[in-house]
């Protein structure tokens, strides 16, 4: 008789594995200021499409996917309106500004071990130009452009998790719009509301920070804090 096979246990999980927490951030609204980008690019469909909606309609639905707000206002020819839309985008990516503080608390996390990622509708092509003015170590960023659905979604935040090897109960998402607190939410990640965005959360009431600052205090521990830090 030959004895029994016992299979090894599995191995204990790396300490990166359960150590490590993800800053996820959205674009618009929370690393930058694109609004007057945005305004210009919708100017530029109004006189070519000859679409009447006021700019403030289009910026109700931020942070869905371009085509989803199209269809959400009834907009025909979504394809050509998205070219021209994305074209003036481009041509006018200069008028976007990057919120105070943003970077140097983004680095503060960097420090303290957090590993940073953007979930975005904004198509890669006019994400990337932005992110790389910000110089910061972004791990990863997910578009509509990469697999899954998009937001409200969890999809995308699931997906950056993926890459960046982080579980969502150690991760926080940043948002600004209703459709990031619901993508959170949906994916089992924290969500924290971006006050210094475009939108207002919704219930049940989310965490709130006021600037980007105010997210060190909110989210790291004091001993974190690199000393000498201007943040």
């Amino acid at each position: 008789m030959t004895d029994p096979v016992h299979e090894s246990p599995p191995a204990p999980a790396a300490p990166s594995d359960y150590r490590s927490r993800a800053l996820l951030l959205d674009l618009d609204g929370v690393l930058l200021d694109t609004r007057p980008v945005m305004r210009k690019a919708w100017q530029r469909v109004q006189e070519i499409h000859g679409v009447v909606l006021p700019f403030r309609d289009y910026e109700r639905h931020l942070g869905r996917e371009f085509g989803d707000i199209m269809q959400r206002l009834g907009v025909t020819d979504a394809d050509a309106v998205r070219r021209t839309y994305e074209a003036e985008s481009m041509a006018t990516a200069h008028l976007a500004q990057e919120f105070a503080d943003i970077v140097e608390t983004l680095h503060a996390f960097v420090a303290a071990g957090w590993r940073l990622g953007v979930v975005t509708s904004k198509h890669v092509d006019r994400a990337a130009p932005l992110l790389t003015r910000l110089g910061c170590p972004f791990a990863t960023i997910r578009t509509p452009a990469g697999a899954g659905r998009t937001k409200p979604a969890p999809d995308p935040l699931l997906l950056a998790l993926v890459d960046l090897g982080v579980d969502p109960a150690a991760a926080v998402y940043i948002g600004d719009m209703a459709v990031d607190q619901e993508s959170a939410e949906r994916a089992g990640v924290p969500y924290v509301h971006a006050a210094w965005g475009y939108g207002q959360p919704t219930a049940p009431a989310p965490e709130t920070a006021a600037s980007p600052k105010e997210l060190l205090s909110l989210l790291l521990p004091a001993k974190q804090l690199v000393e000498g830090s201007t943040v």
